[in-house]
C-alpha cells in the first residue's frame, strides 16, 4: 500500500451532503475584476480557477453583498442579489467544481460601514447608531457619507432586520442555482454579523442586543433563514473572529461562548482572528512577517475544545508538514489558506506529491493587500502569474525556441531563466558572485525574513532541478556574451548602493553589509534614510538590542485613522518611503512603536559624519549631533544600467528586467522577469 506524508491533509472530510477531496480550503478572497456593472469577468473567473486546478478542496468567492442597496463597503463587490449576475457567477463556480474543488460563496453585509453605493435617504442602518467622528471607547466606524443626517450610522429598526434576515436568504438561493456547492457566512472582522455579536458595536436595548442570547440572536436567524433556502445537504460555513482584539471588543472566552451558541446550527465554523477598521487588530487578522506561522490557530483550537462542529483554522500557514501537525493533535478539522493560495496555487498537489520543498511560500510582505487597495488587482510579490492568471492558463505556446542568455543571478534573473526555460528555450544563467539570490542574500539571517531566504533557496533549487546551465563567479561581459552567442540576453544585473555626498561619508557603512554582519555596527546606531530598507534594518537592528536612530529628510505627514498616526515616535512608513507598500507600512509602524530603543526622525538631513556622531539638520533648520558607534548608508539602490547597456548589441533580442531597469522591490523585478520571458519566442 503506497504511503503518503501527510495523510491526514489528504483525508476527505464531508460536511452536510457534500464531501470535500482534502482539508486544504483557499479562504475567502474577493477580486475587482469585475464588470461596470460588478459582475465577474473572465480575469477573475481564472483567478479563482487556478487554485482549483491546484488541488484545494475548496474555493471561496469572498465579499459577495446579500443587499447592493445598503451592504457595500467599497465600490467593487458582486451583487447577490441581481439576476444578470447569473451567468457570470455560473461560469465562475463551473469552473472551480469541474476541477474537482467545492466552490463556495461568501455572504456578507458591510453593516454600519455600508455609506459607499448607499441608494436610501439618510445614513447608512447599523446595528446601533453612531454619531460622526466619534470613536464610542476607541471603536470607530469607516463610514464615508454618513453625515447626510446627522450622524455617521443609524440604528437599524427590526423591519430592516427581518429585510436582511430575507437578504441572505434569498442571496444563498441566487448562489446556489449558480452552482455553489457550500455557502460561507461572514460573521467576522466586524461586518454585519460579527457587529450583532460584538459588544462593542451592538449596544441595542432591544431584544437584539445586550445579553450575548441577544446579540446571537441575529446571525442564527441568517443562518435558519439560509438553512431553509439551500437544504440541508448544502454545507453552511460560518467565518467568526475567536477575538476581536479591539478596544471594548470580545476576546477568546467570550470568542468561545459565540461558537457554542452556533455549533449545531452550521456545517463548519472557520476560527479567525481581529478586526478590518482598526489596525493593530487587522495585522492580526493578516499575520504579518514579524508573527510566528499559525499564529492565529491558537483561536481555532480554543474553539475545537467546545464544539461538536468541524472547524477550520486560518493565518499565517505555508508548510504542509505544520498543517498535519494541526490536525492530527485537534487543534483543527480544516486548514484554511488566504496569501498563500496567491503565492502557490498548486500547493496542495505539490504537497500530495512529495514536492512540498518546491512550494512557494507567501514572505507575508502584503504586496498583495497593497496592490489590490492601489490597483484593484492582486498582484504577488514571489509569483507573478497572480494578476495574470488567464495568460497562465491558456497561453499560446512558443513559436519558436532560443538559445538565451541570462545575465545576474539574483530574483529577476532566477525567475527570467526559471521562465525561459519552462518554456521550452535553451537558458545558459551567469551570476558574478558564488550563489544566486543576488543583494537580497545579505538578508538571510533575519528573523523576520526567514520566508525571503527560504523563497531564495527554493528558487536555487528549482534551478537546479531545471535544464537552465548556471555558471557561477560568472560576470558578464561582452567578450562572455559574445562567445556564448546567445539569440536573446536578459539582463538582471541588479543595482548599487546610493552613497550620499556628504562630509565623512568614508566612515559609514552600507546595509548590505550590516545585514550580513550586525556586529560591525557596534551598539548605537544611526541608518540614513528611512525608505523599506533604512526601517527594516532599524527594527532587525533594535530587535537584537541595539540602539537605533533613523534619519529620513522627507518630511512627516500623518496618515488618517488609526490609533499608530499619532504616535510621537515615527509617522506612516508610506510617508517615510514610497517602497514601503501601503499595508506593510502599518505593520512596520506597529512594530516600531514597540521598540523602545528605535526612533525615526523625519524632515531631518544627514550634514557630515564625524568620529563618533552624526550631525544633522532638523525641520527647524537647526544643526545637531548624534552620537553614535557607527553609521549606516539606506539612502536607496542605482540601477546598473551602463553595464547592462553594454551587453545591448550582444544578441538579436535584448531585455533589461528588475534593478537594472529600475530599482524597486521584489514584485517588481519578479514580474519584469517573467513578463521579458514569456515575450521570447514570439518571431
Amino acid at each position: 500500500m503506497q504511503t503518503h506524508k501527510f495523510p491526514k491533509l489528504f483525508e476527505p472530510i464531508q460536511l452536510g451532503g457534500t464531501l470535500f477531496r482534502n482539508r486544504i480550503f483557499s479562504s475567502p478572497q474577493d477580486t475587482y475584476r469585475l464588470t461596470g456593472e460588478n459582475f465577474l469577468n473572465d480575469d477573475a473567473t481564472a483567478f479563482y480557477e487556478v487554485k482549483a486546478l491546484g488541488g484545494f478542496a475548496s474555493v471561496c468567492l469572498g465579499d459577495f453583498m446579500v443587499d447592493s442597496l445598503a451592504g457595500h463597503s467599497h465600490p467593487f463587490q458582486l451583487r447577490g442579489d441581481d439576476v444578470k449576475g447569473r451567468v457570470s457567477l455560473t461560469k465562475t463556480l463551473d469552473a472551480i467544481a469541474r476541477h474537482g474543488a467545492v466552490s463556495a460563496v461568501e455572504l456578507n453585509h458591510a453593516g454600519g460601514n455600508g455609506g459607499v453605493l448607499y441608494e436610501c435617504p439618510g445614513a447608512p442602518h447599523g446595528v446601533s447608531a453612531i454619531k460622526p467622528d466619534s470613536a464610542q471607547e476607541g471603536f470607530i466606524y469607516g463610514v464615508s457619507d454618513g453625515e447626510r443626517a446627522g450622524t455617521a450610522v443609524r440604528e437599524m429598526p427590526e423591519e430592516w432586520i427581518e429585510r436582511l434576515i430575507c437578504c441572505y436568504a434569498e442571496a444563498a438561493a441566487f448562489a446556489r442555482k449558480c452552482g455553489a456547492g457550500m455557502i460561507t457566512l461572514h460573521g467576522g472582522h466586524g461586518w454585519l454579523l460579527a457587529q450583532f455579536m460584538s459588544r462593542a458595536a451592538n449596544r441595542r436595548h432591544d431584544d437584539w442586543g445586550g445579553a450575548l442570547k441577544n446579540r446571537m440572536r441575529f446571525p442564527l436567524a441568517v443562518i435558519k433563514a439560509v438553512r431553509a433556502a439551500v437544504g440541508s445537504a448544502t454545507p453552511i460555513e460560518i467565518r467568526i473572529s475567536g477575538a476581536e482584539h479591539i478596544p471594548g471588543g470580545y476576546e477568546i472566552d467570550e470568542g468561545v461562548r459565540i461558537a457554542r451558541a452556533l455549533d449545531g446550527h452550521v456545517d463548519l465554523i472557520h476560527v479567525s482572528a481581529g478586526h478590518h477598521e482598526n489596525d493593530a487588530a487587522s495585522m492580526i487578522t493578516h499575520p504579518t512577517m514579524f508573527l510566528p506561522d499559525g499564529v492565529n490557530v491558537q483561536y481555532a483550537s480554543a474553539v475545537k475544545k467546545h464544539v461538536k462542529t468541524p472547524v477550520a483554522a486560518v493565518g499565517a500557514l505555508t508548510d504542509p508538514a505544520h498543517m498535519e501537525e494541526i490536525l492530527l493533535s485537534g487543534d483543527a478539522d480544516i486548514v484554511q489558506l488566504g496569501r498563500q493560495t496567491l503565492a502557490d496555487p498548486d500547493l496542495p498537489v505539490k504537497a500530495r506529491t512529495g514536492r512540498e520543498d518546491e512550494i512557494t511560500r507567501c514572505l507575508r510582505c502584503l504586496t498583495c493587500f497593497s496592490a489590490s487597495t492601489r490597483s484593484g488587482i492582486f498582484y504577488c510579490a514571489v509569483n507573478p502569474i497572480i494578476g495574470r492568471e488567464r495568460d497562465a492558463l491558456y497561453a499560446p505556446p512558443v513559436r519558436k525556441r532560443k538559445k538565451v542568455l541570462v545575465a545576474g543571478g539574483g530574483v529577476a534573473g532566477m525567475q527570467a531563466a526559471l521562465t525561459a526555460s519552462r518554456m521550452g528555450h535553451e537558458v545558459i544563467l551567469c551570476e558574478r558572485g558564488a550563489a544566486l539570490g543576488g543583494t537580497l542574500l545579505c538578508e538571510a539571517n533575519v528573523p523576520f525574513k526567514k520566508k525571503l531566504a527560504r523563497y531564495l533557496e527554493r528558487q536555487a533549487l528549482a534551478l537546479a532541478r531545471s535544464t537552465v546551465r548556471v555558471q557561477l563567479n560568472t560576470a558578464v561581459t561582452p567578450n562572455i556574451a559574445l562567445g556564448i552567442a546567445p539569440e536573446a540576453i536578459i539582463a538582471a544585473l541588479g543595482s548599487r548602493p546610493i552613497v550620499p555626498r556628504i562630509p565623512g561619508i568614508d566612515k559609514a557603512l552600507v546595509a548590505q553589509d550590516v545585514y550580513a554582519d550586525p556586529s560591525a555596527a557596534g551598539f548605537r546606531v544611526c541608518i540614513i534614510g528611512g525608505g523599506l530598507v533604512g526601517l527594516e534594518l532599524g527594527i532587525y537592528l533594535a530587535q537584537a538590542g541595539k540602539n537605533v536612530t533613523v534619519i529620513e529628510m522627507a518630511p512627516a505627514t500623518l496618515a488618517s485613522g488609526g490609533e499608530m498616526a499619532t504616535s510621537e515616535r515615527i509617522s506612516r512608513p508610506e510617508a517615510l518611503g514610497a517602497d514601503a507598500n501601503i499595508v506593510h507600512g502599518i505593520a512596520l509602524s506597529l512594530e516600531i512603536a514597540k521598540l523602545e530603543n528605535m526612533r525615526v526622525l523625519t524632515g531631518t538631513k544627514a550634514v557630515s559624519i564625524l568620529q563618533r556622531a552624526l550631525r544633522v539638520q532638523g525641520p527647524d533648520g537647526e544643526t545637531y549631533e548624534i552620537d553614535t558607534n557607527s553609521v549606516v548608508c539606506a539612502a536607496g539602490q542605482a540601477p546598473l544600467r551602463d553595464e547592462a547597456a553594454a551587453l545591448g548589441l550582444c544578441a538579436p533580442e535584448f531585455y533589461q528586467v528588475g534593478d537594472c531597469l529600475a530599482a524597486k522591490n521584489i514584485q517588481s523585478a519578479t514580474q519584469s522577469a517573467y513578463q521579458a520571458a514569456r515575450d521570447l519566442g514570439r518571431y
